[in-house]
């Protein structure tokens, strides 16, 4: 009897932190979503001197541009995420120098300003939008 009470109490609570995890009441550190703004701090204190708008002074083939990150199969989390930490070719490693969770945002700072084209997309939408307005006058 005090058995099957147990389970019943067990299954609830299960339910209750999944509907809870479901509706994002309870989140895990685990899966945490990368901050961008720490990413672009990072970025800019570490990559810049080399990478500065997405470009590669030391292999310009061999930049951070989507179709680029793309061609050589480094357009996800875990590739970049691995460049960073370990290095390779002209890059050196990161992984002594930045904790993971920082290296896990400047990732995400990465991938997510090679999806915005590094800017040159606002840059164009800004001058199209000064262009068009002095059209109208």
């Amino acid at each position: 009897m005090l058995n099957m009470q147990i389970r019943k109490w067990i299954r609830a609570i299960g339910l209750l932190l999944l509907s809870m995890f479901m509706c994002g009441i309870l989140t895990f550190p685990a899966f945490a979503e990368a901050d961008l703004t720490q990413g672009a701090k990072i970025f800019k204190a570490n990559c810049i001197g080399c990478h500065m708008g997405g470009k590669n002074s030391v292999m310009p083939d061999k930049n951070l541009y989507l179709q680029t990150l793309q061609k050589y199969s480094m357009d996800s989390q875990e590739a970049v995420i691995k460049q960073v930490t370990y290095g390779k070719g002209g890059m050196p490693a990161f992984g002594k120098r930045l904790k993971p969770e920082e290296i896990d945002s400047v990732a995400a700072y990465v991938l997510d300003q090679a999806q915005r084209n590094w800017g040159k997309n606002l840059a164009n939408l800004r001058e199209n939008s000064v262009l068009l307005a002095c059209a109208d006058d």
